[in-house]
């Protein structure tokens, strides 16, 4: 895309508006796409964070050769991966520690009835095996492609397909 080039090479001379701006365009893609494999909404955000500093840091020697996106998307699979592999998840909390979500939707019963099919989907996905789930996510959510994937971590194509 002609805008994330633009913001990439403008990131890349230091400006701040630039990491600003790429932040606010895929955050909440990004940490719907980290809570999905986590399945810890805090980890998921902690994450997050963690890719996009290692991101600001990383302006000088950053050299992408593909978009913008999928590198973000590979950057948060990778430290979730990471995450998952040295259990640094955290314990959930409890109802009353969560803070109330507010639905921008005029019916009430449609948002409940999509929260509950979400929840539903969510505990399908964490009942996969990492790997299984990993696959799953990247490509239905993060729209990569399986040769992508396959590159990411580093497995055939076949593996992943059978994933």
């Amino acid at each position: 895309m002609l805008e994330d080039k633009l913001l990439l090479l403008k990131f890349k001379r230091g400006s701040p508006d630039a990491l600003r701006r790429i932040y606010e365009k895929y955050k909440d893609e990004l940490l719907a796409l980290a809570v999905a494999l986590l399945n810890d909404r805090a980890t998921a955000e902690d994450a997050l964070h963690d890719v996009f500093v290692s991101f600001a840091q990383s302006a000088d020697k950053l050299k992408l050769s593909g978009n913008l996106k999928g590198y973000l998307i590979t950057c948060v699979a990778n430290r979730a991966r990471n995450s998952k592999r040295l259990g640094q998840q955290r314990m959930a909390v409890s109802l009353g520690e969560t803070e109330p979500i507010i639905s921008d939707s005029g019916k009430p019963e449609r948002w409940i009835i999509s929260s509950e099919e979400l929840d539903t989907l969510n505990n399908a996905l964490a009942q996969l095996p990492y790997p299984q789930r990993e696959v799953v996510i990247l490509h239905v959510q993060g729209s990569m492609k399986f040769k992508a994937i396959a590159e990411s971590q580093n497995v055939s194509i076949n593996t992943i397909q059978s994933r």
